[in-house]
C-alpha cells in the first residue's frame, strides 16, 4: 500500500497508542516536518522525550508518551491561513481557548498559532493537537 502522508500516519499512530495507554510508540518513516511537529508537542508538554533512531534508511522515532494527549490530527489539504483568519481555525479545530495548539508552516518555520500571531505571520495549516 502507498503512503500518502507520512505526517498523517505518524499522528494517527500516536493517537492510537495514547488511547491504548501505551508508554512508548515507534514511528517510521521519519521526516523533518514530523520532527518539528513533535518538538512543538514536546514544548507544550503533550509528549515526553523522543529520540531519532538512524537505521540507514528513512529513520525511526521512538516517542515517550505521558498520557496528556487527547487527540492530534493533520489538516489536509494544507489550507492557507492569514493572521486575521487564525481565530476562525481555533474555533473550528480546538475544544476550547485554554488548551490545544494549531501547527502552522510559515516563512519563519513550523510553529504554533500563538507564535505565528506574535510574529504577525500567516502560513499553511499542518495539523493540531490537544
Amino acid at each position: 500500500m502507498v503512503r500518502m502522508s507520512v505526517l498523517a500516519d505518524c499522528l494517527k499512530t500516536i493517537t492510537n497508542a495514547e488511547k491504548r495507554g501505551k508508554r512508548q510508540v515507534l514511528i517510521r518513516p521519519s521526516s523533518k516536518v514530523i520532527v518539528k511537529f513533535l518538538q512543538c508537542m514536546q514544548q507544550h508538554g503533550y509528549i515526553g522525550e523522543f529520540e531519532i533512531v538512524d537505521d540507514h534508511r528513512a529513520q525511526k522515532i521512538v516517542i515517550e508518551l505521558n498520557g496528556r494527549l487527547n487527540k492530534c490530527g493533520v489538516i489536509s489539504p494544507r489550507f492557507d491561513v492569514q493572521v486575521h483568519d487564525i481565530e476562525k481555525w481555533i474555533v473550528n479545530l480546538l475544544p476550547s481557548r485554554q488548551f490545544g495548539q494549531i501547527i502552522l508552516s510559515t516563512t519563519y518555520g513550523i510553529m504554533t498559532h500563538e507564535e505565528a500571531r506574535r510574529k504577525k505571520t500567516g502560513g499553511k495549516v499542518l495539523g493540531f493537537f490537544y
